[in-house]
């Protein structure tokens, strides 16, 4: 039972809440910022801005009612569809400043929006520390993480919007909190940390001016300080980037490289292939976290042409980007492949031409001419008519001188054999 009465009453808190709910809340938004937070004594800007949800609200002219007690009001200015309004506190805390908007003319209507902001007060120097580095005279702001062997600036930046301390002359005392100190007149320091790790740098502000008494007119000297703590994590730098592989391929070659990285991981390698070199920005590339020095990098192209992979390495504090041309070739027999082959081929004719002339001088053809005796008796008679006749083309015996017939048959008889006698010999 009191469950459903608790429910009842939740019901009737809501539609109460929806009836008293101004209709004008819909078609208006304000807007109220504040540059806080100050010191006790400096002045703040509180600005309020009215906007139109709907763009068929006539404009007219509205009125800005502010409530920021117990802050002292030192100047307020109003506009159209803006007011703004300077306070002072002289004690320090945490403030609310409220303002609604009614018409110009209506200041006993219903508000048409309202809005309230904090502002923050504090006896202290306000600011904050900032940490840069320079590189080939460019400075780059990399927040708490900078790296290595580079020349690091802490720089201490003072909120003072109000310009309460343009008369104060400040000391700043530094801890680097690696057993380091060092005072300076200038809000900034140099240091060059060549170890990485994590380390906590310490700033003490002291600010110092001359200021009339408000109560006995006599000059007194005023001096406020203010204590700032920053992260310090030194990180090695990106310092090289080298690409191993084969610049030539072919198409549809799985092409295979290694990138070999000179940094602290973990490390962000971006890489991307085009015809072209292009510098990479952003995410427009293959993004890949990796936790060590090297990455196996993997390709297959599909078409000829000339390429170029593009390839950029972060380590959260410095950025390193480089370059490697790639020929790819269409597809065909390979370069290697047709020089094997046309190194086979000379092998092979050499060894057929150092073969033919071994042979030729070892197996030489001698031809051997053999002459033919006639070993058969003749007549003398028919000897002598062979004289007479002299030296002719049938029998050319006779130009020579004839043996005697003893002689004659006594070579018959040794040199007759059955076979027929052969002319020409072939060795």
């Amino acid at each position: 039972m009191r469950w459903l009465l608790c429910a009842l009453l939740l019901q009737l808190l809501r539609l109460q809440l929806g009836h008293s709910r101004s209709p004008a809340a819909e078609l208006y938004s304000l807007e109220i910022t504040n540059n806080g937070p100050i010191t006790t004594g400096a002045q703040a800007t509180v600005q309020a801005r009215l906007r139109m949800k709907n763009e068929n609200v006539t404009s007219n002219w509205y009125h800005f009612n502010w409530v920021y007690a117990p802050l002292i009001l030192i100047e307020k200015s109003e506009q159209q569809f803006n007011s703004i309004i300077n306070v002072t506190g002289e004690f320090p805390g945490t403030f609310p400043v409220s303002v609604w908007v009614t018409h110009k003319h209506c200041w006993l209507c219903r508000p048409i929006a309202r809005n309230v902001t904090v502002l923050q007060i504090t006896e202290f120097i306000t600011g904050n520390l900032t940490i840069a580095q320079i590189e080939d005279s460019r400075v780059t702001t990399h927040g708490s993480s900078p790296s290595t062997d580079t020349v690091t600036r802490i720089s201490f930046s003072l909120h003072d919007p109000s310009h309460y301390f343009k008369s104060a002359s400040f000391v700043y005392n530094w801890d680097f909190g690696d057993g380091v100190y060092q005072i300076t007149k200038e809000p900034f320091v140099y240091c060059n940390c060549s170890s990485t790790g994590n380390r906590t740098v310490h700033l003490k502000a002291v600010a110092e001016w001359e200021q009339v008494g408000s109560i006995i007119h006599e000059r007194e000297m005023m001096q406020k300080t203010g204590d700032f703590t920053t992260a310090l994590e030194l990180l090695d730098a990106v310092k090289s980037i080298d690409i191993v592989g084969s610049r030539e391929t072919r198409v549809m070659e799985n092409l295979n490289l290694s990138l070999h990285i000179n940094g602290t991981p973990p490390l962000a390698l971006c890489w991307l292939i085009k015809s072209e070199c292009i510098p990479l920005e952003g995410d427009k590339c293959h993004l890949v976290e990796i936790s060590g020095s090297c990455y196996n990098l993997s390709h297959t192209f599909r078409d000829a042409g000339q390429y170029c992979l593009s390839v950029r390495v972060e380590s959260g504090v410095t950025m390193l980007q480089t370059y490697h041309g790639i020929k790819v070739r269409p597809a065909g027999i390979h370069p290697a492949f047709f020089v094997l082959l046309c190194t086979a081929l000379v092998s092979v004719m050499l060894v057929l031409v150092l073969y033919t002339t071994f042979r030729s001088h070892t197996q030489q053809k001698y031809l051997v001419e053999v002459a033919d005796f006639d070993f058969f008796p003749r007549a003398d008679g028919h000897r002598s008519n062979h004289s007479k006749s002299g030296c002719g083309p049938q029998c050319c015996r006779s130009c020579f001188p004839q043996p005697s017939k003893e002689a004659a048959w006594e070579s018959h008889e040794l040199l007759h054999s059955l076979y027929k006698p052969v002319k020409m010999y072939t060795l």
